[in-house]
């Protein structure tokens, strides 16, 4: 496989979307785990459809149609979390099926033969762009000149949102900050694993490190590496075999958080029965 990365373009860029994608994994999938916020991430790559469909029938790179309909879900529920009594969980159900059904309707209004959407409802790393690359780069720029500065305040934040309120941190503004970063990475990882297996890569990294430590620097950092074998070794694996990338990186990752599981079971079982 090593002379085909050398001499492809489009592998070489595969490969290096998966090492980014991983890196964005490893943040915003650890705090949606910690949060709690799957089902809200959920809803916003699912609205993300809507953005696809409507750049079709505009006439614009749906990518960027699905990143204004990714963000503007993301205020709408943050608003609409802040200033109605519901949960996320709720809206995130709301939003789901009406980002889907917004996706169906444009496609079906565009003129001419309907597009192929696969690539964005089930990925295909191969099919990474330049522009791509670079949209996930400056993300991740982005998220660690936040990071760095605010990782203190983020760690209260995220673990006790009153404590934070009460040392003077603005969790209401952070509520906004936070869904955005997620409609972002959920927005760059589209092209990697698909709109519907999105949620996957972004939380299956971190929930497997999360058996095995619950501090929250290695966690992002473990996170990230966990990523990498995921979206390597599906893009390895979807090579040999000939099939979608996007599913064999997330079987991958469900078989690594099994065997995570089963091993750590085994592993604790033993050392209780050790006199």
């Amino acid at each position: 496989m090593l002379d085909v990365v050398l001499k492809y373009t489009f592998m070489q860029n595969a490969i290096l979307s998966a090492v980014l994608a991983s890196i964005v994994c490893g943040i915003i999938g650890t705090v949606i785990v910690e949060k709690k916020l799957v089902m809200m991430a959920g809803g916003i790559s699912h609205a993300c459809f809507g953005g696809v469909g409507l750049g079709y029938l505009i006439g614009i790179e749906p990518i960027i149609g699905a990143m204004f309909t990714a963000l503007l879900s993301a205020f709408g529920m943050a608003y609409t979390n802040h200033n109605v009594k519901t949960n996320e969980d709720t809206l995130a159900g709301m939003v789901w099926p009406l980002g889907m059904s917004l996706g169906i309707l444009f496609v079906s209004l565009t003129p001419g033969y309907p597009p192929s959407l696969d690539s964005y409802l089930f990925g295909d790393i191969l099919t990474v762009s330049k522009t791509d690359l670079w949209m996930t780069g400056i993300l991740i720029v982005i998220l660690f000149a936040f990071l760095i500065p605010f990782f203190q305040p983020l760690k209260t934040y995220l673990f006790d949102k009153e404590f934070a309120r009460l040392n003077g941190i603005p969790t209401d503004l952070a509520d906004y900050v936070l869904y955005v970063f997620i409609a972002l990475s959920v927005t760059v990882l589209i092209r990697v694993v698909g709109i519907i297996l999105v949620i996957a890569l972004l939380t299956i990294p971190a929930s497997i490190v999360r058996i095995f430590t619950f501090k929250f620097n290695r966690m992002m950092i473990y996170a990230a590496l966990c990523g990498m074998v995921m979206c390597l070794g599906g893009l390895a694996l979807s090579y040999l075999l000939n099939v979608p990338s996007g599913a064999v990186i997330v079987l991958l990752g469900a078989l690594m958080y099994a065997a995570s599981a089963v091993g750590n079971k085994i592993v604790t079982g033993l050392k209780k029965g050790r006199p």
